[in-house]
């Protein structure tokens, strides 16, 4: 049996948001009991015009590899309807990306996920789930990386999600 690894998604919405995540968190609360959740955060579209986000991240264990998890989550984005067609700026009814895997470094994979130190809407809630975690690539604490962010902080803390 595989050794059990603690995983982070980021999950995002600005079409039906609340539902959408909500449903999301559902089904893969289906798969990976243990799933914990962040404070959800709304924050402004980035790169493009377009309704606020609500964006959470969420955490689990797990003894399925990157791969099965990335084809978990890009099912649970096609039951929501997602549409690729708009281009990585564009409004989506869900958006979820495998930020971290343990503590793999894998370009191949994103991991980990460059969005990390990239936005504050994966950043903060990461911070909020895991802030002693340290970042696999830089060795820095998820709470430090929070502190030193230099980009945009337009987030607003609108709670949580109903859990089941």
């Amino acid at each position: 049996m595989s050794a059990t690894v603690r995983v982070f998604v980021s999950a995002g919405s600005n079409i039906d948001p609340r539902a959408n995540l909500e449903a999301a968190c559902a089904a893969l609360k289906e798969y990976y009991a243990d799933l914990e959740l962040s404070p959800v955060y709304e924050s402004p579209a980035e790169g493009f015009s377009g309704p606020p986000f609500l964006n959470l991240v969420l955490s689990f264990r797990t003894t399925q590899t990157p791969e099965e998890i990335l084809e978990a989550l890009a099912q649970q984005e096609a039951l929501a309807g997602r549409d690729r067609s708009g281009g990585k700026f564009a409004s989506r009814t869900l958006d979820l990306d495998l930020v971290l895997y343990g503590d793999r470094v894998d370009e191949a994979l994103k991991l980990p996920h460059p969005d990390i130190e990239r936005y504050a809407f994966v950043l903060k809630p990461l911070a909020d789930l895991a802030p002693d975690l340290r970042h696999p690539a830089t060795g820095v604490t998820i709470a430090e990386l929070w502190q030193s962010f230099s980009g945009s902080r337009h987030l607003r803390e609108v709670g949580g999600l109903i859990q089941s």
